[in-house]
């Protein structure tokens, strides 16, 4: 039984709720009681006893984002973003900076515009490693139309399809 085995949480950082919807996605491919969590939610209660963290974030300014590049997506977006970034949970890097030390597997994954603009996902699975959990998978990014999204077509059924490797990778 699946379920039994794969105790996993989703944990995401998303301004515009694109990389919110592909954490979502991921949980359901995950099977039955994995949940997708924002990094406000993915407390130390929320984390006792996983297994299995998947986590991602958007790229921004080339790289997993900082807190300064946070107020410029809020500040100054450019472009027409369909509401204004929400930063009402804290960063990934912040909650990765805070993630006590623990066992089990994990995965990395972000959300960004096609092309040469970077990735977060391989500093998010570095970071996931040196807090003690084993790389499940390589770092996987998906896809986001324009700035502001929505995500690619395609690539909510690939986030979908992605949890469903990893839970068969942890069976």
């Amino acid at each position: 039984d699946r379920e039994a085995d794969v105790n996993a949480v989703v944990v995401y950082e998303s301004l515009w709720g694109n990389t919110a919807a592909v954490a979502r996605e991921i949980a359901e491919g995950l099977g039955q009681g994995a949940r997708a969590l924002s990094t406000a939610e993915a407390t130390g209660e929320a984390l006792a006893g996983v297994n299995l963290i998947v986590a991602g974030s958007p790229v921004l300014g080339f790289k997993l984002p900082t807190e300064a590049a946070r107020q410029g997506a809020r500040d100054n977006p450019g472009g027409r973003p369909p509401r204004p970034a929400d930063l009402s949970h804290p960063s990934m890097r912040s909650w990765l900076e805070g993630l006590p030390v623990g066992h089990g597997r994990s995965a990395a994954f972000d959300t960004q515009v096609r092309g040469p603009f970077g990735k977060a996902a391989p500093a998010i699975a570095e970071a996931l490693e040196a807090a003690g959990y084993e790389r499940l998978a390589d770092p996987v990014g998906f896809v986001v139309k324009g700035k502001f999204g929505p995500m690619r077509k395609g690539e909510l059924e690939r986030a979908r399809e992605w949890g469903s490797e990893l839970a068969a990778r942890m069976g």
